[in-house]
Parts: C-alpha cells; sequence; structure tokens
C-alpha cells in the first residue's frame, strides 16, 4: 500500500494511505479519547469523544473515521479539542445512570475511564437519564438501558458478527436509542444469547447475569459436595483479567485458585470433551454407514443450537444429538462420580466456568437433567471467575501450579482444541479416522480446519471414502453453510459450526476487550497445549476408557444414549425487527 507524509501535533510521519488518524496518533504513541469505536467493528463516528482538529477543516473530524491524506496536519491536543472532548463526555454521562460503586463494570468501565482522565469529579449538567426498568428476567444476559451510551457496538456485534440484529437502532434525536424489538425480552426475540453484545458493551448496559452468589452459598454450605470443570478456552484467557501477558496459559494457577476458593474436586472439561468425540465419532460413522442424516453437524456450542432452533428449524436433523461437554460432564457428573465416589448426587453441586454466556441457558434446558436433578446446576463466565478470584485477594499470577482431580481431569490435546474454531472437527477427525481405517495417524495435525478464515473445506479420505468436510464460525458465516445444506446444493458429510467468532476462545463471556488479534493468540495458545501433551487423540484417553468399560458400556450404547445424547425442536421467534 502507497505511504503518505502527515504530521500529527507537528510531529512528523510517514503512514500508510487507507489509515485513520486515530490509528496513525497511536504510531506515536498517543491514544485519542474514544467510546463508539471499536477494532473490530465498521466505523460509524457516533459518540464525537475522538473529534481533532485538523488543518484547514471547517470544524473538528472524528479520528476514528476520518482517513489520512497526503500533507495533512492534525492536532489532538488544542484547547478547542480538549473543551469538546470533555463537553461531550460531561453530555453523556448526564444521560447515564451513575451507579458506578453498584455496576458490575466497575474498575473495567471505558466511559469511567474517560471521565478519570478528564477529571471529571464534578460534572457541571444535571443528571436527567430516564429511569428504565432494568431487564434482569433472562437466564444469561441482563440489560440496563439506563446505562446505554448509544454508541451501537452492541447492536454491530449482533449485526456484524452474527447477522442476526437482535439489537438495533429505534428513534431520532433525543429519542434514538438502542434496543430489541419492541422492547422485548431478549429470549422472545432472534437473540441467540451468545453475549457478543455484552463483550462489546464499553458500559454496563448489556452484562452476563452474575450467579457467583449461587455458588458462594454452595461452597459455605457444609452439607454439599461441589465440583468444578473449567472448559479449554477459560486457560487461554483468563490471565488477561489480572494483567498477564495475553494468551497465556494458566491451567495449573487456575486449578489453585478454585481449589483455595473451597472446591472439593477440580475437573476438566476437557475429559468430557473426549467423551463427546467418542460419542459423536461413533455418530458420524453409524450416519455414514447405515444411511442417516447428512451432513452431521456439530451440536457443541449452545448460541449455534439456539440459531438453529429458532432460525433453520426444518434442517434440525442435520444436528449432531451428542451433547455438549458441559452437559456430558453434567450429566455424568450425576451418575458416573457418585458411583465412584460413594457420595450421594442430591448432595452433588455442578459448576461449570465456561467462556460462553449462552452456557447459562442451556444448563437451564428442561431436558438436561434427570430425577429432578439439573446435570450442571451453576454457570459461570471466565468474567464471572476472575471476579471471585478478585474478591478473595488472591494474586493470580503468583499462585503456585496444582493439577486437575480424578476420576475426570485428564483431557488430550484433541479435548484442549475444542475451544478454537475448527478444533472439534480436528479432534474428531484424529479418532475417526484411526477407527474406521484401523490405521494409526502419525500425523494428527489437520491444518485445513485451522485459522480464522470464516468459512474452511476440506476432504478426508477414510479408507478409500472421500468425506467432504467444512467449518464455519460466527452466524453470518453459519447461515451461509446452512442456505445451501437447505436448498440441497450441499455435499459436505461432516460440518463444523461455532456461534461466537473464532469460536470458544472469543465467547460472549470471556475477558472485556477481546479483539480478533487476541482471538488469534488464544487459538495458538491451545494449539501449544495441544503439542505439549503426551496424548492427543480423544480414545487414548485413560480415563474415558475407564467410563466406558466400568460404566458406559460403549459409545453410543443404550445408556450412554440415555445420559449422553438430546434432542432440539423449533423455538418460535415472537418479537424480530
Amino acid at each position: 500500500m502507497a505511504k503518505i507524509n502527515i504530521k500529527i501535533n507537528n510531529i512528523p510521519l510517514e503512514v500508510e494511505e487507507g489509515m485513520t488518524i486515530l490509528q496513525a496518533a497511536k504510531l506515536i504513541q498517543v491514544d485519542i479519547p474514544h467510546l463508539c469505536y471499536h477494532p473490530d467493528q465498521s466505523v460509524r463516528g457516533h459518540c464525537r469523544v475522538c473529534s481533532v482538529e485538523v488543518v484547514g477543516g471547517r470544524k473538528l473530524m472524528p479520528a476514528c473515521a476520518t482517513k489520512v491524506w497526503e500533507g495533512m496536519e492534525v492536532f489532538t491536543n488544542t484547547k478547542k479539542v480538549y473543551d469538546t472532548q470533555k463537553l461531550l463526555l460531561e453530555m453523556i454521562l448526564a444521560n447515564h445512570k451513575q451507579e458506578c460503586l453498584t455496576c458490575q463494570r466497575n474498575g473495567n468501565c471505558e466511559l469511567q475511564n474517560l471521565s478519570k482522565r478528564f477529571n471529571l469529579t464534578s460534572p457541571k449538567l444535571p443528571n436527567v437519564v430516564e429511569k428504565l426498568p432494568v431487564e434482569n428476567n433472562a437466564t444469561c444476559i441482563v440489560r440496563d438501558l439506563s446505562k446505554c451510551v448509544k454508541c451501537g457496538r452492541c447492536a454491530k456485534a449482533c449485526r456484524e458478527f452474527q447477522g442476526i440484529e437482535a439489537i438495533s437502532y429505534t428513534g431520532r434525536s433525543s429519542h434514538f436509542k438502542v434496543m430489541s424489538a419492541f422492547g422485548e425480552n431478549l429470549e422472545k426475540t432472534d437473540c441467540i444469547l451468545c453475549g457478543q453484545c455484552t463483550a462489546a458493551c464499553p458500559v454496563g448496559a448489556l452484562v452476563e447475569k452474575d450467579d457467583t452468589d449461587k455458588v458462594y452459598e454452595a461452597l459455605q454450605d457444609p452439607t454439599k459436595h461441589v465440583i468444578v470443570q473449567v472448559a479449554p478456552a477459560v486457560r487461554v484467557a483468563l490471565g488477561d483479567a489480572f494483567g498477564m501477558e495475553k494468551a497465556s496459559i494458566v491451567t495449573s494457577k487456575m486449578v489453585t485458585a478454585l481449589r483455595r476458593l473451597g472446591f472439593d474436586q477440580v475437573f476438566d472439561t476437557n475429559f468430557a470433551a473426549d467423551v463427546t468425540i467418542m460419542e459423536e465419532g461413533t455418530e458420524l460413522l453409524d450416519r455414514v454407514q447405515n444411511g442417516g442424516t447428512l451432513p452431521m453437524i456439530t451440536s457443541c456450542s449452545p448460541g449455534w443450537i439456539n440459531f438453529m432452533e429458532k432460525h433453520y428449524p426444518d434442517q434440525l436433523a442435520h444436528l449432531s444429538t451428542t451433547k455438549s461437554p458441559q452437559q456430558i460432564f453434567g450429566a455424568l457428573s450425576k451418575t458416573y462420580y457418585p458411583k465412584v465416589s460413594g457420595i450421594d448426587a442430591k448432595d452433588i453441586v455442578t459448576v461449570s466456568i465456561m467462556p460462553c454466556t449462552a452456557k447459562k441457558y442451556e444448563a437451564a434446558r428442561p431436558e438436561m437433567g434427570r430425577d429432578g436433578m439439573k446435570d450442571v446446576d451453576i454457570v459461570l463466565t471466565t468474567r464471572e471467575l476472575s471476579r471471585m478470584i478478585a474478591t478473595a485477594g488472591f494474586d493470580f499470577a503468583e499462585l503456585p501450579d496444582d493439577d486437575f482431580d480424578a476420576p475426570m481431569g485428564i483431557g488430550t490435546g484433541a479435548g484442549a482444541i475444542f475451544g478454537a474454531t475448527g478444533g472439534v472437527m480436528e479432534a474428531a477427525l484424529r479418532t475417526v479416522y484411526e477407527v474406521a481405517t484401523g490405521k494409526e495417524l502419525v500425523k494428527v495435525e489437520f491444518n485445513d480446519v485451522r485459522g480464522y478464515e470464516g468459512i474452511k473445506e476440506s476432504e478426508v479420505d477414510l479408507n478409500g471414502t472421500k468425506v467432504r468436510i467444512a467449518v464455519a464460525h460466527g452466524l453470518k458465516n453459519a447461515r451461509v453453510i446452512m442456505d445451501a445444506v437447505r436448498a440441497g446444493k450441499c455435499d459436505y458429510t461432516f460440518i463444523e459450526i461455532m456461534a461466537c467468532p473464532g469460536g470458544c476462545i472469543g465467547g460472549g463471556g470471556q475477558p472485556i476487550k477481546t479483539t480478533v488479534d487476541i482471538k488469534k493468540m488464544r487459538m495458538d495458545a491451545l494449539y501449544d497445549i495441544d503439542e505439549s501433551l503426551p496424548l492427543r487423540k480423544s480414545h487414548e484417553n485413560p480415563q474415558v476408557k475407564e467410563v466406558y468399560d466400568n460404566f458406559l458400556g460403549k459409545p453410543c450404547g443404550h445408556l450412554s444414549h440415555d445420559l449422553l445424547h438430546t434432542t432440539y425442536q423449533k423455538v418460535d421467534k415472537k418479537y424480530t425487527f
């Protein structure tokens, strides 16, 4: 790309043509204040907090939306710029419910940070915020529109990442609002509860439903045996919340933190991911060999399941009936674990730590339990766990290392890569290939399904049978795949779809300020975990072999079908834009 010459605050710069003022300023370590801008979203320049002065311009220009040109001279530090930025912030604060001390985003709020930066200790404008009811009756997302700063980032995440528009704009001028269709509860709309809106919101207008008090109550009950499972994507994101290097692998410190919080046993969802592969791989081979519905599509992502039930209910037969790793662990935690531990299932509280808000909804589904008990009792996001660790006062980065407990604490590399887009597909192929061919798979990496590309395709030879596969992440890409399936123009055998961009490493419950670049780093970290483990194929996990030998019998057998499989149904969308 061509280079051009500009000046920012009288400092000469050679920059790439097409760069914005905001991006160019960072090259000289100038962080222009901004609120509506997000590096992974299209730019609209809603808030104008990033206004700067351009020589020759009649008015201030938004740095996030203005591209540089040859000879441009920009000033980010004039009195006019400062006064304008400060006034804009005061106007936003005047229309914002200021409950910082009791807000979930306290200490991690972009508006709060800007207010501190501009020393807005005594704003001059009166607070005129409209008091609106807080929507707190959903299973996983809480909305407080009195805190909305109308930046539009949630709506763009919903539309640009997921292609859904469960949240959009309404009204004009002072009546402009960001809301769901007819202001209805999100669960009654197109929303699939992925939580990408909560990750994009710069303030506390959209947050995950906090269930930490339920966990504290269980931990403090001497009659309860409280166990916890942790998803693979959590261990490469949790460190972000404590200022560690992005995508640090914190598995062992995380285990220590959970044990010190008071959990009786700390288990690994990777174990359940390996069981998932045993069931899903067997199911795939059965469909291929016996004329079942193809292509078979993975069902691990609850946001994706919600999407199918609402948007493609006529295609539900393509979904694998195998439950997600979270729910497989939950089912085993209330059946197999009591058998080997001698603890009554009614005394066991199963907690999940997940990168996903939709996992809360999944655990609450009525079919996910038996005998009046839920398989998974409480689900916390990565953000909720980070708050519990901070409350306990642990110096997370300095915690000693510890290991997961038996009998559900060993996971293979195949289980670890479940957290990245393409990981479920690759894990399945490692096992399906060896089962179908009877040959050892020496090179276990399937590089064609790796990476951040939206849709990936490949072909695998299973002992003379060509199997076409596809991987998609983000529901905008999933819609492309599903439209082809619905039209009968798809010759895939196996498809993996993850609702969130990047897969679980980019889940809606991960630490705030997760960008595409950070997701790619987390993806690489999961592959590093995979390469570092002695076992990299699900069917080689000794604890998985044990659970089948001593309890389940065989994959897709009578007991495993009863405990580890489910069905899905159409869900009506009552309110849409």
